[in-house]
């Protein structure tokens, strides 16, 4: 086994402990990654507190670059030196009518998370990316394009690619009026995304005060959802919503704003909502949603990205201070998103 460095929770609390964690040796199809930046995602906060119903000791992190540092016998893909990227799934099965659509996310024999996971030889649970090292499958890592900036890129891998796919399962782009619920982590990105796409993007808002950063974005106005003039004027305005709300709230105010055959995909809240069918009826609205994305789609939002020069706007920080990232993250404390620089885990402990 190979020993690395973790930040660990316990008993669903978000006080991180510094712990020793083992990695497998590698197999034929794996590489080693050191990990140097690692996203903080809102997911991470839901499966620390077991809203996924995790038990246990967990090392969250599924978003994180790196450099490879050893490749299996079989690994031909990466070379020790090379910068990949990874997100939230290490493995599939490969052969099911999902796998083989590219969309090894809905696998139906269950996707490897990359954290919380089991793996699928050994049956061990996957430690996240709060670590200094990881091992995966080669196949479920990618290139980090070299226009890319590391540390911002790492985002990319959850909360881009979270937005990417229904993007382009709605064929976004000129023509297209999108609309941005909530400018977070998955909202910066998804408005960056659209723009770049060539789609009119506006963002809807409970308050004005991030009308300037939604247009530095990219978006061509904000709305207040909280201004029932401005929700009247806007009825059937949008051919696809994209809700990147991470907390409870009202989804038949956002499907009213849907035109006709217009799409609302809810990418924030994992959690129930309340809905009739006649919200649905009227109009002809679709109710989508979707979960990151598959090997193929997040090969081609990297390039794009790449192409586009579109990071994540991030605060970087110590990895010691993931404490405080979860904490001012629960309160929106945040523009857009936290990245941790896993470096001071090389350090001895003070």
């Amino acid at each position: 086994m190979r020993s690395t460095i973790a930040w660990q929770s316990t008993g669903q609390s978000t006080q991180m402990r510094r712990v020793p964690i083992e990695r497998r040796e590698l197999r034929d199809d794996d590489i080693a990654v050191r990990i140097d930046f690692c996203g903080v995602c809102h997911s991470d906060l839901h499966r620390i507190r077991g809203v996924f119903r995790d038990e246990g000791a967990l090392v969250p992190g599924h978003e994180f670059t790196g450099t490879v540092t050893a490749a299996g016998g079989k690994a031909t893909a990466f070379a020790p030196g090379d910068r990949v990227a990874v997100g939230t799934i290490v493995d599939s099965c490969g052969v099911c009518a999902m796998c083989r659509a590219g969309q090894e996310n809905y696998c139906y024999e269950g996707a490897t998370s990359t954290y919380g996971g089991t793996d699928r030889v050994d049956g061990t649970k996957t430690h996240g990316g709060y670590s200094r090292e990881y091992v995966l499958r080669e196949a479920f890592a990618y290139r980090l394009p070299d226009e890319l900036d590391p540390a911002a890129a790492a985002p990319l891998m959850c909360a881009g690619i979270t937005v990417w796919e229904p993007l382009r399962a709605a064929a976004a782009g000129p023509g297209t009026r999108v609309a941005v619920a909530g400018l977070g982590g998955l909202g910066h990105l998804a408005v960056k995304f659209a723009a770049a796409l060539g789609a009119e993007v506006t963002v809807l808002s409970r308050t004005p005060d991030k009308a300037a950063d939604a247009r530095k974005l990219g978006a061509a106005d904000l709305l207040l959802t909280t201004d029932d003039k401005q929700m009247e004027q806007a009825r059937g305005r949008f051919d696809l919503i994209l809700d990147t709300i991470s907390a409870p709230h009202d989804i038949p105010p956002l499907l009213r704003l849907a035109g006709l055959d217009g799409t609302l995909s809810l990418l924030g809240y994992p959690g129930e909502i309340p809905l009739r069918v006649m919200d649905l009826i009227y109009g002809r609205k679709r109710l989508t949603s979707s979960g990151t994305g598959g090997r193929a789609g997040t090969a081609e939002m990297l390039a794009f990205a790449a192409k586009h020069g579109i990071t994540a706007d991030i605060e970087l920080l110590p990895s010691a201070r993931v404490q405080e990232a979860l904490t001012r993250l629960d309160r929106g404390d945040v523009r857009y998103r936290f990245v941790l620089d896993l470096s001071d885990l090389d350090r001895p402990e003070a």
